[in-house]
């Protein structure tokens, strides 16, 4: 889904599972402790201003997009899936590129835009953390922003190495370096209208460490092959734009009802104020990084 916010995990406080994960992670983002998925709380949240998501906020992830699909060689017959695909931007991109195109995501409404987009492609509604698909079925397999909305991030990741075929590609993609990156802001500008977020819950940064996301991969099975930065600004033609596009995310919505809908607007009218241009547009730098790994 190329999503520009910090985990729902980090700001929804669901109760633990008793029992352990096998898996073990070297950073927060990945618990040992298996949580509850988060399939239906990230559906109706990511999906409540669908149209605004797709028409406005997801167009600023199209470098990252288009640069990670190059990366990893997608082309005519690649088998490529996309998890948390959001409103399908990126099938499309793959899809314009000659790839036969799966997507699977939580948002019914995001889903469906998905299927007007790329009317070939295969887009199911379901869970990170149980892919509806076969062993070893995908070339090339993506995870924009995605793997860390599962309750359980390294199963996530888990499932996307199951259905890659071997000498195949597994692309992660989080948030790059904070430091200095002007969308910092943005994400930080919701912080004081959500509830508090459980003690071990890993910030929206989490995976921006190299060592951490090679980690990651590592301890989901994955071999860690190339990390690369993309520049992928945010652009708006003006502040009524910039606000609905940011007011589209899943956590935006999910500030809207611990506080309220003015509430939400108002933070990120004070946060891309000091963005605006002398013509009343805005640019907001902003920087992810990118891992490809094989499985």
């Amino acid at each position: 889904m190329g999503r520009a916010a910090s985990s729902l995990r980090e700001e929804t406080d669901a109760p633990r599972c008793n029992h352990q994960n096998d898996l073990h992670p070297g950073d927060r983002a990945l618990s040992v402790d298996l949580k509850p998925r988060t399939a239906d709380v990230n559906g109706r949240l990511w999906g409540a201003r669908a149209a605004d998501w797709a028409n406005i906020q997801e167009g600023s992830f199209r470098p990252v997009h288009e640069a990670v699909l190059e990366r990893a060689h997608v082309t005519s017959g690649t088998r490529y899936l996309d998890i948390g695909c959001g409103a399908g931007m990126a099938g499309r991109i793959a899809a314009a590129r000659g790839a036969r195109v799966s997507g699977i995501d939580a948002a019914a409404a995001l889903l469906d835009i998905a299927r007007v987009r790329t009317p070939a492609g295969d887009f199911r509604r379901g869970d990170l953390e149980e892919l509806p698909f076969a062993d070893q079925s995908f070339d090339v397999v993506t995870g924009f922003n995605s793997f860390q909305y599962a309750g359980n991030p390294a199963v996530a990741l888990g499932e996307a190495r199951r259905v890659t075929a071997p000498g195949g590609a597994v692309a992660i993609v989080t948030w790059g370096d904070p430091d200095g990156m002007e969308a910092a802001s943005l994400v930080a500008a919701l912080r004081p209208l959500m509830p508090p977020p459980p003690p071990d819950a890993p910030g929206p940064f989490a995976l921006s460490d190299e060592s951490a996301l090679r980690r990651f991969a590592a301890d989901a099975g994955l071999m860690p092959v190339e990390v690369f930065d993309v520049d992928s600004p945010f652009v708006y033609a003006d502040e009524a734009t910039a606000l609905r596009g940011l007011n589209s995310s899943g956590v935006a919505a999910r500030a809207m009802e611990t506080s309220s809908a003015q509430a939400v607007t108002d933070a990120h009218a004070r946060a891309i104020a000091p963005f605006r241009k002398p013509d009343g547009s805005y640019r907001i730098g902003a920087t992810f990084r990118c891992l490809l790994t094989h499985p």
